[in-house]
């Protein structure tokens, strides 16, 4: 049988096998470089400080250190306050889940206004909204201080909710509006006929059809903002602080008497939210960015 022949009915074509196996071999190899990683965190985190001094950092426990979990939870010391990493994951859930919900449902109204409703100089305003997507954050660090100062907001949680509702905006307004282009415009002109205004039009036709891109916009502000840094040590101090800025405080705390398996438990439990959400949702994240690419 010739070269690139079929083996039998439905069969691919000979030659392809040594591609797939090369594809799949270097898929396995990336994916094993990326995982390395979370699997030291993971095997450290239930490993005692003794038996990481004694041995190494890359291990099989030898005893199972579970309390490693508890000690991270609720009795490590972070900045001389010894209640863990508890409050610190609640400022981070109170800061991500309203700054996600805000940041989602105003950039779903605007991305529908700027995609069906179309009004002079609409473009532009497009234009100047999504260029925060391409700002570095180091650039609005002054303008942010000055804000949060002026308002009464410095040290606060609600000054951080409002920095990453803002800052959210371009991405999702960019999100929803490529998404809404999908939409035919008759539907829009059906209902201006019938007498639907702005709201009603976006809570009745629109709305309904944007479960896909909102559940994008959800997890892209979710993740995004649970691991943002910088904002969080920059604009907060002690108590006030998300865990992104604790962690640091802890290592910085351990500093002097190494407690890696305590470090390692603390950051599996600031990473469980995300990855949670990617587990849970990556999937739909995938199918949502797609979803409005044909019209």
């Amino acid at each position: 049988m010739a070269l690139g022949s079929y083996t039998g009915k439905g069969a691919r074509p000979v030659r392809n096998a040594p591609t797939r196996v090369l594809l799949h071999a270097i898929a396995i190899l990336l994916a094993a470089a990326y995982l390395v990683p979370l699997a030291v965190v993971l095997l450290n985190s239930v490993r005692s400080a003794e038996e990481i001094a004694q041995t190494s950092m890359i291990g099989w426990p030898l005893a199972w250190a579970w309390g490693n979990y508890a000690t991270a939870w609720s009795d490590f010391c972070i900045a001389q306050t010894c209640t863990g990493i508890q409050p610190y994951m609640l400022n981070s859930a109170l800061v991500t889940v309203p700054a996600t919900i805000l940041s989602t449902l105003l950039g779903a109204v605007a991305g529908y206004a700027i995609s069906l409703w179309r009004f002079p100089g609409h473009a532009w305003i497009f234009g100047l909204v999504t260029l925060g997507v391409f700002l570095p954050e180091q650039m609005r660090l002054i303008p942010w201080t000055i804000v949060l100062r002026d308002v009464g907001l410095s040290n606060t949680l609600t000054g951080l909710v409002a920095i990453h509702t803002i800052q959210g905006l371009s991405f999702t307004t960019l999100f929803c509006r490529n998404y809404y282009l999908s939409i035919p415009q008759d539907l829009i002109k059906a209902a201006k006929i019938d007498g639907a205004g702005f709201f009603r039009i976006f809570a009745r036709i629109v709305l309904p059809l944007s479960p896909p891109i909102l559940i994008v916009s959800t997890i892209w502000q979710f993740t995004g903002i649970w691991n943002e840094f910088l904002y969080g040590v920059t604009f907060t101090t002690g108590t006030q602080q998300p865990i992104t800025a604790a962690l640091i405080a802890l290592t910085a705390a351990v500093a002097d008497a190494p407690q890696y398996g305590v470090q390692s438990a603390a950051v599996v439990l600031a990473a469980l939210p995300t990855l949670l959400v990617y587990l849970f949702g990556g999937r739909y994240f995938v199918r949502g960015l797609t979803a409005g690419a044909v019209k």
